[in-house]
Protein backbone atom coordinates (compact mmCIF):
# COMPACT_ATOMS: atom_id res chain seq x y z
CA UNK A 1 0.00 0.00 0.00
CA UNK A 2 1.24 3.38 -0.67
CA UNK A 3 3.16 5.35 2.32
CA UNK A 4 1.42 8.33 1.08
CA UNK A 5 -2.33 7.16 1.93
CA UNK A 6 -3.51 8.33 5.29
CA UNK A 7 -5.05 5.47 7.10
CA UNK A 8 -5.67 7.66 9.65
CA UNK A 9 -9.12 9.25 8.13
CA UNK A 10 -12.32 6.75 8.34
CA UNK A 11 -13.18 5.96 4.78
CA UNK A 12 -15.37 3.52 3.50
CA UNK A 13 -13.51 0.27 2.09
CA UNK A 14 -13.56 0.10 -1.74
CA UNK A 15 -14.03 3.91 -2.08
CA UNK A 16 -14.11 5.76 -5.41
CA UNK A 17 -12.33 8.93 -7.05
CA UNK A 18 -14.87 11.17 -5.71
CA UNK A 19 -13.40 10.50 -1.84
CA UNK A 20 -9.99 10.61 -3.85
CA UNK A 21 -10.47 14.02 -4.39
CA UNK A 22 -11.81 14.83 -0.69
CA UNK A 23 -8.64 13.74 0.35
CA UNK A 24 -6.22 14.81 -1.26
CA UNK A 25 -7.92 18.34 -1.43
CA UNK A 26 -7.76 18.45 2.20
CA UNK A 27 -3.28 17.55 2.17
CA UNK A 28 -2.66 20.58 -0.32
CA UNK A 29 -3.40 24.63 -0.14
CA UNK A 30 -2.58 25.32 -2.95
CA UNK A 31 -5.84 25.24 -4.72
CA UNK A 32 -9.34 23.89 -4.38
CA UNK A 33 -9.93 20.56 -5.73
CA UNK A 34 -13.30 18.75 -6.23
CA UNK A 35 -15.96 17.07 -8.44
CA UNK A 36 -17.96 19.01 -9.67
CA UNK A 37 -18.34 22.19 -12.10
CA UNK A 38 -19.81 25.13 -10.13
CA UNK A 39 -21.06 28.11 -12.28
CA UNK A 40 -18.46 30.19 -13.47
CA UNK A 41 -15.99 27.56 -13.88
CA UNK A 42 -14.21 26.41 -17.05
CA UNK A 43 -14.24 23.03 -18.89
CA UNK A 44 -10.84 22.37 -20.25
CA UNK A 45 -12.27 21.18 -23.72
CA UNK A 46 -14.63 24.19 -23.89
CA UNK A 47 -11.09 26.32 -23.61
CA UNK A 48 -9.42 23.68 -26.56
CA UNK A 49 -12.94 23.93 -28.69
CA UNK A 50 -12.80 27.76 -28.83
CA UNK A 51 -9.10 28.86 -28.58
CA UNK A 52 -10.15 32.28 -28.95
CA UNK A 53 -11.15 32.16 -25.28
CA UNK A 54 -7.14 31.78 -24.84
CA UNK A 55 -7.44 35.82 -26.29
CA UNK A 56 -9.96 36.53 -23.43
CA UNK A 57 -7.62 35.53 -20.88
CA UNK A 58 -4.83 36.62 -22.17
CA UNK A 59 -6.38 39.51 -22.11
CA UNK A 60 -7.16 39.83 -18.32
CA UNK A 61 -3.77 38.42 -18.34
CA UNK A 62 -2.71 42.19 -19.60
CA UNK A 63 -5.20 44.18 -17.47
CA UNK A 64 -3.64 42.48 -14.52
CA UNK A 65 -0.05 43.15 -15.54
CA UNK A 66 -0.67 46.31 -16.52
CA UNK A 67 -1.57 47.58 -13.16
CA UNK A 68 0.95 45.25 -11.58
CA UNK A 69 3.77 46.42 -13.67
CA UNK A 70 2.97 49.32 -16.17
CA UNK A 71 3.42 46.70 -19.20
CA UNK A 72 1.98 43.23 -20.43
CA UNK A 73 4.46 42.21 -23.34
CA UNK A 74 2.90 39.85 -25.61
CA UNK A 75 5.77 36.87 -25.12
CA UNK A 76 4.79 37.09 -21.21
CA UNK A 77 0.83 36.96 -21.72
CA UNK A 78 1.54 33.74 -24.13
CA UNK A 79 3.85 32.10 -22.04
CA UNK A 80 1.71 32.63 -18.56
CA UNK A 81 -1.40 31.52 -19.60
CA UNK A 82 0.37 28.50 -21.24
CA UNK A 83 2.48 27.36 -18.14
CA UNK A 84 -1.21 28.22 -15.96
CA UNK A 85 -3.39 25.43 -18.49
CA UNK A 86 -1.02 22.60 -18.41
CA UNK A 87 -0.42 23.08 -14.71
CA UNK A 88 -4.30 21.69 -14.48
CA UNK A 89 -4.18 18.62 -15.63
CA UNK A 90 -0.09 18.29 -14.48
CA UNK A 91 -1.59 19.55 -10.96
CA UNK A 92 -4.37 17.20 -10.71
CA UNK A 93 -2.83 14.18 -11.81
CA UNK A 94 0.44 14.95 -9.86
CA UNK A 95 -1.53 15.08 -6.60
CA UNK A 96 -3.66 11.94 -7.15
CA UNK A 97 -0.54 10.04 -8.43
CA UNK A 98 1.97 11.02 -4.77
CA UNK A 99 -1.34 10.88 -2.70
CA UNK A 100 -3.37 8.15 -3.61
CA UNK A 101 -1.52 6.04 -6.49
CA UNK A 102 -4.51 6.63 -8.66
CA UNK A 103 -4.27 8.39 -12.07
CA UNK A 104 -7.91 10.32 -13.23
CA UNK A 105 -8.50 10.50 -16.85
CA UNK A 106 -7.06 13.64 -17.60
CA UNK A 107 -8.77 14.21 -20.58
CA UNK A 108 -9.90 18.08 -21.23
CA UNK A 109 -13.76 17.10 -21.06
CA UNK A 110 -13.16 15.86 -17.43
CA UNK A 111 -10.95 18.70 -16.23
CA UNK A 112 -12.29 22.08 -15.10
CA UNK A 113 -10.79 25.07 -13.56
CA UNK A 114 -11.88 28.22 -11.47
CA UNK A 115 -9.93 31.79 -12.56
CA UNK A 116 -8.92 33.87 -9.37
CA UNK A 117 -10.71 36.95 -8.95
CA UNK A 118 -7.66 38.67 -8.70
CA UNK A 119 -4.35 37.45 -10.87
CA UNK A 120 -6.37 35.70 -13.51
CA UNK A 121 -4.66 31.96 -12.52
CA UNK A 122 -6.35 28.70 -11.82
CA UNK A 123 -7.17 28.68 -8.18
CA UNK A 124 -9.46 25.64 -8.40
CA UNK A 125 -9.26 22.68 -9.84
CA UNK A 126 -12.37 19.71 -10.94
CA UNK A 127 -12.18 16.12 -11.89
CA UNK A 128 -15.30 15.25 -13.55
CA UNK A 129 -14.89 11.68 -14.45
CA UNK A 130 -14.97 8.41 -11.91
CA UNK A 131 -12.58 6.30 -14.05
CA UNK A 132 -8.68 6.15 -12.84
CA UNK A 133 -6.13 3.43 -12.69
CA UNK A 134 -4.85 2.20 -9.37
CA UNK A 135 -2.25 -0.66 -8.43
CA UNK A 136 -3.77 -3.96 -7.02
CA UNK A 137 -3.16 -3.35 -3.48
CA UNK A 138 -5.74 -0.42 -3.96
CA UNK A 139 -9.19 -1.12 -2.16
CA UNK A 140 -11.07 -0.15 -4.67
CA UNK A 141 -9.02 -1.97 -7.49
CA UNK A 142 -12.66 -4.45 -7.46
CA UNK A 143 -14.92 -1.14 -8.15
CA UNK A 144 -16.03 -0.97 -11.81
CA UNK A 145 -14.65 1.96 -13.01
CA UNK A 146 -11.07 1.09 -11.54
CA UNK A 147 -8.02 -0.28 -13.94
CA UNK A 148 -5.51 -2.24 -12.36
CA UNK A 149 -1.89 -2.22 -13.35
CA UNK A 150 0.83 -4.42 -12.23
CA UNK A 151 3.26 -1.78 -10.18
CA UNK A 152 4.22 1.66 -9.84
CA UNK A 153 6.20 1.92 -13.16
CA UNK A 154 3.22 1.17 -15.39
CA UNK A 155 0.71 3.03 -13.15
CA UNK A 156 3.29 5.88 -14.06
CA UNK A 157 3.58 5.43 -18.04
CA UNK A 158 -0.26 5.73 -17.80
CA UNK A 159 -0.10 8.80 -15.61
CA UNK A 160 2.81 10.00 -18.13
CA UNK A 161 0.63 9.30 -21.05
CA UNK A 162 -2.70 10.76 -19.97
CA UNK A 163 -0.83 13.83 -19.03
CA UNK A 164 0.93 13.57 -22.84
CA UNK A 165 -2.58 13.40 -24.51
CA UNK A 166 -3.88 16.48 -22.62
CA UNK A 167 -0.86 18.68 -23.54
CA UNK A 168 -0.72 17.23 -27.69
CA UNK A 169 -4.24 18.91 -27.61
CA UNK A 170 -3.84 22.04 -26.00
CA UNK A 171 -0.45 22.36 -28.42
CA UNK A 172 -2.86 22.12 -31.01
CA UNK A 173 -5.21 24.70 -30.02
CA UNK A 174 -2.46 27.06 -28.51
CA UNK A 175 0.23 27.23 -31.08
CA UNK A 176 -1.30 29.03 -33.70
CA UNK A 177 -2.72 31.85 -31.62
CA UNK A 178 0.78 32.19 -29.03
CA UNK A 179 3.06 32.60 -31.77
CA UNK A 180 5.32 30.32 -29.42
CA UNK A 181 7.09 27.60 -31.13
CA UNK A 182 6.63 23.93 -30.46
CA UNK A 183 9.96 23.37 -28.70
CA UNK A 184 8.90 26.59 -26.35
CA UNK A 185 5.34 24.29 -25.47
CA UNK A 186 6.76 20.96 -25.25
CA UNK A 187 9.08 22.57 -22.50
CA UNK A 188 6.64 24.05 -20.97
CA UNK A 189 4.54 20.98 -21.03
CA UNK A 190 7.85 19.13 -19.43
CA UNK A 191 8.04 22.02 -17.17
CA UNK A 192 4.52 21.91 -15.71
CA UNK A 193 4.58 18.02 -14.80
CA UNK A 194 8.00 17.93 -13.30
CA UNK A 195 7.28 20.79 -11.28
CA UNK A 196 3.68 19.50 -10.27
CA UNK A 197 5.39 16.09 -9.32
CA UNK A 198 7.82 18.12 -7.28
CA UNK A 199 5.30 20.18 -5.59
CA UNK A 200 3.00 17.44 -4.63
CA UNK A 201 5.76 16.23 -2.18
CA UNK A 202 6.93 19.82 -1.16
CA UNK A 203 3.65 20.56 0.07
CA UNK A 204 4.16 17.84 2.88
CA UNK A 205 6.03 20.34 5.20
CA UNK A 206 9.09 17.96 5.09
CA UNK A 207 12.41 16.52 3.83
CA UNK A 208 11.13 13.55 3.35
CA UNK A 209 8.19 14.81 1.92
CA UNK A 210 9.81 16.70 -0.65
CA UNK A 211 12.59 13.81 -1.63
CA UNK A 212 8.93 11.78 -2.11
CA UNK A 213 8.05 14.46 -4.51
CA UNK A 214 11.51 14.02 -6.53
CA UNK A 215 11.50 10.45 -6.33
CA UNK A 216 7.99 10.28 -8.16
CA UNK A 217 9.69 13.05 -10.74
CA UNK A 218 12.14 10.35 -11.46
CA UNK A 219 10.16 7.68 -12.27
CA UNK A 220 7.22 9.46 -13.86
CA UNK A 221 10.04 11.07 -16.03
CA UNK A 222 13.30 8.49 -15.88
CA UNK A 223 13.96 8.89 -19.26
CA UNK A 224 12.94 12.09 -21.83
CA UNK A 225 9.56 10.85 -23.83
CA UNK A 226 9.21 12.77 -26.85
CA UNK A 227 7.71 15.47 -27.37
CA UNK A 228 8.68 16.23 -23.96
CA UNK A 229 12.32 17.71 -23.62
CA UNK A 230 13.66 16.35 -20.72
CA UNK A 231 14.16 13.61 -18.09
CA UNK A 232 13.68 14.85 -14.62
CA UNK A 233 16.82 17.46 -14.04
CA UNK A 234 15.81 17.83 -10.22
CA UNK A 235 19.24 17.63 -8.35
CA UNK A 236 20.77 18.75 -5.01
CA UNK A 237 22.46 21.35 -4.36
CA UNK A 238 25.95 21.97 -2.74
CA UNK A 239 23.71 23.11 0.07
CA UNK A 240 21.33 20.08 0.29
CA UNK A 241 18.45 21.71 -1.73
CA UNK A 242 16.79 20.35 -4.22
CA UNK A 243 16.38 22.61 -7.74
CA UNK A 244 15.92 21.44 -11.75
CA UNK A 245 16.95 22.89 -14.92
CA UNK A 246 13.66 25.14 -16.48
CA UNK A 247 13.10 23.82 -19.61
CA UNK A 248 11.37 26.84 -20.90
CA UNK A 249 11.47 30.53 -20.17
CA UNK A 250 8.25 32.35 -18.81
CA UNK A 251 9.73 35.76 -20.35
CA UNK A 252 9.04 37.39 -17.28
CA UNK A 253 12.52 39.12 -17.67
CA UNK A 254 10.45 41.18 -20.20
CA UNK A 255 8.17 43.41 -17.38
CA UNK A 256 9.58 46.57 -16.52
CA UNK A 257 12.71 45.87 -13.65
CA UNK A 258 12.68 42.26 -13.86
CA UNK A 259 14.96 39.57 -14.62
CA UNK A 260 14.96 36.08 -15.37
CA UNK A 261 14.16 33.77 -13.04
CA UNK A 262 16.46 31.08 -11.15
CA UNK A 263 16.98 28.39 -13.55
CA UNK A 264 15.99 29.84 -16.68
CA UNK A 265 17.34 28.43 -19.89
CA UNK A 266 18.56 31.84 -21.15
CA UNK A 267 20.85 32.18 -18.52
CA UNK A 268 21.41 28.95 -17.88
CA UNK A 269 23.57 26.24 -19.83
CA UNK A 270 22.19 22.89 -21.03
Amino acid sequence: MNQQRSFRDAREVGDGLASSLRRVSGLQERSELRSDVPAGWIRCSELLQTPSYFGEWRGLLGDWLLREHSAAPAPTTASWVLTWYLHVPAYVGALLWHHERRVPSLKPAELAFRLSDDRPHPDGMAVLGDAFHCLPTDPGSARPEATVVRDERALAAVLRARYLAHAAQFVRAYAPISRLGRRTLWAAATDALENSLWWAGRQGGTPEAEGAGVADAALVLDERYPPLTSASTLRLTESREWTRRRESCCFSYLLPSSAECDGCPRTCSR
